[in-house]
């Protein structure tokens, strides 16, 4: 064998063997292939973003930094102009409006989401997942509403009993996120659970969500059991260039955490209120952040079902 060629079989093996494996899809990005076709508009900013950054040095720690926050800012487009909206419409809402409250926040959330997928910000079947947390959402919500856990004060006429139906769109709006920061960020992970254990806890984490009303509430066992199931795995995410990780579970506390900080920024919008809050608003129990832990294994076991399986445009 030529000296030549050779060093080429040696460095390709070499290559091979530094390669990190991933598991949820193939290795690369936009950032590797370029533009493909039916990616956003976005998807070629965010190229071109990543092409003209600089190598080395502070500065170049610095533009990742605010790459990533931009990357997660978009990523949180849907939550941010929910969010957005609940503000508004508390401060500034006629009080003599021929259109209830509650009904215009629901058709304005149909409507962004009809236009995201219209501008292709989302795929058809992100839109199927975040169909089934709207889904699954407006059912918890019936039965928790039914219990007295939260109640929505305002009238409206597009609602199922005492639940309008803006409010399957804020359990949407989790799926939204997780989906584009999926695709954004170019998730990878290594020792990733077996997907039929994730399903499993996800289904006894919404079960118990109901159940616990009447048997004894399990959460602390299901805290344990995501421990055990998901202490193994890394997420590997990248703002820039390069792939970054982290321990999934710290993201998943991570993103329960903004999660908790919005829902502080819900009922002060009056968009729903808890019993302590009847008389006046104050902060969301920090004992709240437990449930949002948990019911980011939903979100994420849905979401997982999406990109686990096909790798799809950027956008």
């Amino acid at each position: 064998m030529p000296a030549s060629a050779g060093m080429t079989v040696m460095g390709r093996r070499l290559g091979a063997l530094r390669a990190p494996r991933y598991a949820g899809g193939r290795m690369g990005s936009e950032y590797d292939q370029g533009r493909p076709a039916g990616a956003t508009r976005f998807a070629g900013v965010r190229a071109r973003l990543e092409a003209a950054a600089p190598e080395r040095g502070f500065s170049a720690f610095l533009y990742e930094f605010l790459l990533f926050g931009f990357k997660q800012g978009w990523a949180c487009l849907f939550g941010g102009l929910m969010l957005a909206l609940l503000l508004a419409t508390h401060l500034w809402w006629p009080a003599d409006a021929p259109v209830a409250r509650y009904d215009f926040l629901t058709v304005a959330a149909l409507l962004i989401q009809i236009a995201m997928l219209a501008f292709r910000l989302e795929t058809l079947e992100e839109a199927k997942v975040i169909l089934a947390f709207h889904i699954v959402g407006t059912v918890m919500e019936l039965f928790k509403t039914a219990h007295g856990s939260w109640e929505y004060r305002e009238a409206g006429l597009l609602r199922i009993g005492d639940v309008p139906l803006f409010s399957g769109f804020m359990y949407a709006a989790v799926g939204s996120y997780l989906a584009r920061v999926w695709r954004i960020f170019d998730f990878r992970f290594t020792h990733y659970p077996p997907r039929w254990a994730t399903v499993v806890l996800a289904a006894a984490i919404y079960v118990n969500f109901f159940a616990h009303h009447w048997l004894p509430d399990i959460r602390l066992a299901l805290f344990a059991a995501t421990g055990l199931l998901y202490w193994r795995t890394w997420v590997h995410y990248r703002p820039f260039r390069a792939h970054r990780r982290m321990p999934l579970l710290l993201g998943f506390l991570l993103v329960a955490l903004f999660i908790w900080f919005a829902e502080n920024i819900g009922t002060y919008a009056h968009a729903w209120s808890y019993p302590h809050q009847r008389h006046a608003w104050t902060v969301v129990p920090i004992a709240k952040l437990g449930a949002w832990y948990l019911l980011m294994i939903i979100s994420f076991v849905l979401v997982e079902r999406v990109h686990g399986r096909t790798r799809h445009a950027p956008g």
